[in-house]
């Protein structure tokens, strides 16, 4: 057993066709989306490292509570 670092980096990504703008991601995940004023969010486009738990597990949050499933975690390898 041990501790298991989390490397790398993460974007959550939004696709705009399936986005209905509830905005629950905005609620979810605020240190990641803002929300435009017709409802749409408007995501971080800066990468988030993984490392930062909060930012990830409110990611992850949004993710999974997106009514229209318009979310994704994008994980890359640092460059």
């Amino acid at each position: 057993m041990g501790v298991r670092r989390r490397t790398g980096l993460f974007v959550l990504q939004v696709n705009p066709i399936l986005c209905d703008g509830f905005g629950h991601c905005a609620e979810l995940a605020p240190e990641l989306v803002t929300i435009d004023e017709w409802g749409y969010p408007i995501i971080r486009t800066a990468p988030v490292s993984l490392s930062d738990t909060g930012a990830y597990q409110s990611a992850r949050y949004a993710e999974r509570g997106c009514p229209r499933q318009a979310l994704r975690i994008q994980r890359f390898n640092e460059k």
